[in-house]
């Protein structure tokens, strides 16, 4: 509309078809497209606030309708719509900031609510062409012939203290900008203390400096436990499909274990350690936004060729693990023969072949590699008990530790490879980790 003050577009109120218009488009991003289950989850909230009236989406409700939770199940055990939520938030946001920047109107999801709220950006005002000032042009005739000026006295006076001035200023100019230099630089280390870190930078540069998105996948617990129920593996194929549900209720008939089972399908469980993990690696990627979560349910094949990747758990809790173990010199057992075990594939000089978990001793693997195609970075990290996460959070996170491991390798710049700690803990905290084991591939470079 004419005359409409730019400066209350803010105030508006945006009709519901605008409103929806934006979550198309939103949906339909780069951000969205690779991510059909969080696509399908924005595109259930919009609908059912703006097509369907509502004011307020459970949290319950979205687990069965996006999800494919069962009616009855406990939101406090199973936090899948909270984690999705969560990187929906990002991806919204990261929207905004990129392809739809230039969006006059904004969406968002504000936390402790699932319901999309929208608002117009703020626009700064602008000064119409009629009351800008009109330059004037005024005829200028040609300067008469004067004498060269010859400074007084007292005018010297005053240009040599002009100048001294002039100085203090400019030496203040320069202080002012050397504490906002200070400043700033300050603010960069506290958002990406990494970067100044020079182990750090040299390793998490690979993925943080990279123009792909990184992926972490974390483990399913419960699919574990289903997994040692029926003492039988799952293909990654089953996993994604859940055909392997309805198969097992088929298959065993005693109630009770049924009932087990429908408790173990329904919920998504993650350990302390392996959230910890994630939390730390997500913490040094305050500012891009790039590093997305997933649970292995919901992470997809497509995105493997896309992205970098960190994978977290054993293959018994996130079957993505199966997809690699076959480049891996220190794989994990299956835990079907109840030993909890890390093997050596080619055991060196003073290496065993077989590393077990005990009461007092577990042991993590991390294998960092390329993808099968050199597009990006991959790192799997693996223990024999949730505490031995710690272990690897310590060292991937450390400025320390990859220096002494570098400086183990004789190396100017840590290449591929494949390390084994040993960790000794009490109670669930660890003591010590240790290198006992490690490969490394140059080559792949």
């Amino acid at each position: 509309m004419q005359g409409q003050n730019p400066n209350l577009l803010q105030e508006a109120v945006p009709d519901s078809t605008t409103c929806w218009a934006v979550v198309e488009r939103v949906a339909d991003s780069p951000k969205l497209v690779r991510a059909p289950r969080l696509r399908d989850l924005l595109l259930f909230v919009s609908r059912r606030s703006l097509k369907e009236g509502c004011d307020q989406v459970r949290e319950h409700e979205i687990g069965t309708e996006v999800f494919g939770r069962p009616r009855g199940y406990d939101t406090n055990v199973d936090n899948i719509v909270r984690v999705n939520v969560s990187e929906l938030r990002k991806r919204i946001e990261a929207y905004f900031e990129s392809e739809g920047a230039r969006e006059p109107l904004l969406m968002e999801i504000p936390r402790g609510n699932y319901v999309p709220a929208f608002r117009y950006r703020t626009v700064e005002p602008q000064i119409s062409a009629e009351l800008k000032p009109k330059a004037t042009s005024l005829p200028v005739e040609p300067p008469a012939s004067v004498p060269p000026f010859q400074p007084s006295a007292r005018s010297r006076h005053w240009i040599l203290g002009g100048s001294i001035v002039s100085a203090v200023m400019i030496v203040a100019l320069a202080c002012g900008c050397t504490a906002l230099w200070r400043q700033n630089r300050s603010l960069q280390r506290a958002l990406s203390p990494w970067k100044y870190e020079p182990e750090l930078k040299a390793f998490w540069g690979t993925f943080l400096d990279s123009p792909l998105d990184t992926d972490i996948v974390l483990p399913d617990a419960s699919f574990g436990q289903i997994q040692l129920l029926n003492d039988s593996p799952i293909s990654l194929r089953d996993y994604l499909s859940r055909d392997y549900i309805r198969r097992f209720q088929v298959e065993h008939q005693d109630p009770a274990k049924q009932a087990v089972l429908n408790v173990f399908a329904a919920n998504s469980w993650v350990s302390p350690s392996a959230i910890r993990l994630s939390d730390s690696i997500q913490a040094l990627d305050a500012v891009s936004k790039k590093i997305h979560l997933y649970l292995s349910e919901e992470y997809r094949p497509a995105l493997l060729e896309e992205d970098n990747l960190i994978l977290i758990g054993v293959p018994l809790a996130n079957p993505w693990m199966g997809l690699y173990e076959d480049r891996l010199n220190f794989t994990q057992s299956m835990y079907f023969d109840k030993t909890f075990s890390i093997y050596d594939r080619a055991p060196k000089p003073g290496e065993q072949a077989t590393y077990i978990h005990t009461a007092s001793e577990d042991y993590c693997t991390i294998a960092y590699l390329p993808n099968s195609e050199d597009k990006g970075k991959i790192l799997v990290i693996q223990g024999t008990n949730p505490p031995a996460y710690e272990a690897a959070r310590f060292f991937l996170l450390s400025d320390d530790r990859l220096s002494n491991f570098r400086n183990m390798l004789h190396v100017t710049k840590l290449p591929y490879f494949e390390v084994l700690l040993k960790v000794s803990w009490i109670s669930g905290t660890p003591l010590n980790a240790t290198i006992v084991a490690y490969r490394t591939y140059p080559n792949l470079h």
